[in-house]
Order: structure tokens, then sequence, then C-alpha cells
């Protein structure tokens, strides 16, 4: 599968979502999306991320938006996350990689000397069409979320 490019169409994968979830992608058009990777539940930087998500939550709904956060956690991981830090929006499960592979997010990751293979912080939107609009990677977290809020709200106009 090669991956996406700005200006392209994502592509129709179904995936595995929190709440019980099942559906393909292409059942979001009509709605912008926020598709935001992130390395692994409950770790600082990462739950820092899903609350500024969280804190801004009615601002990305009143553009038409929908957040989903994914990592390769399984989904019983994801519950409690979600549950524990109160998301008002679903976390993917991709334990199968998929949908990192479709964006492009696994990269070779070197912590304390040790290298590994895992997901680089990054986030897209999608608009409603189900286009590609803009990419952020190796997102820092402070701030990031107002960056993504004022680019969307150009996108909507």
């Amino acid at each position: 599968m090669n991956t996406i490019e700005i200006g392209q169409p994502i592509p129709d994968l179904a995936v595995q979502a929190t709440d019980d979830q099942s559906f393909r992608l292409s059942e979001l058009r009509g709605k912008n999306l926020i598709l935001y990777f992130y390395p692994k539940d409950n770790t600082p930087g990462c739950t820092t991320e899903g609350q500024d998500f969280r804190d801004h939550y009615e601002e990305f709904e009143a553009l038409n938006a929908v957040i989903l956060g994914v990592s390769r956690d399984d989904l019983k991981s994801h519950e409690g996350f979600k549950n524990k830090q109160c998301f008002p929006f679903d976390l993917i499960s991709d334990s199968n990689g998929t949908l990192c592979a479709a964006f492009d997010v696994i990269k070779e990751k070197n912590l304390y000397g040790k290298k590994s293979m895992g997901i680089e912080r990054s986030t897209f939107i999608i608009d409603a069409k189900g286009v590609l609009r803009r990419e952020y990677r190796k997102v820092k977290v402070e701030g990031h979320i107002l960056s993504v809020l004022k680019d969307l709200r150009e996108i909507v106009g």
C-alpha cells in the first residue's frame, strides 16, 4: 500500500474502535476527520495530547470534525485509557498496523540507546470529502492542538 499525500483521498480502511465499533473510514464522509496517531496509552505525552483534544473537543465539533486517536494498543487498553481520561472521542486499535502503514507513521525510535520501531506522533486533517488536507509529523504536544484548530478553521472557511 502506498502512503497517501496531501490532496489525495484517504484509503477506505476498516477499523476497530472503542465502544465496540467497527466501521470503514468512508462512513465518516460529510465530516472533517482529525486522525491523530500516538505511541502508547497511559504515557505522559500521549495522555497530555489526548487531554488537549478532549479540552478543545467542542471547538472541533463546531467545525463539523470527528476526532479519532490511533495507536497499536488493543481495545481493552484503549477502553481503560478513554474512560480514565474522559475522552469524548473514540480510539482506534491498529494492532495489525494497516492504518499506521497507510499514513507512514511507523518510524525507527531510539530510547535510552535501544532502537525499536514505533509510532511517530502525527496528526492528519481529512476534509469532509475524504481528502487529506494537512499533516503534522514529529508532533510536539505543547500548542499542537491550537495549530490543528487554526488550520481546520482555514479549511472549513
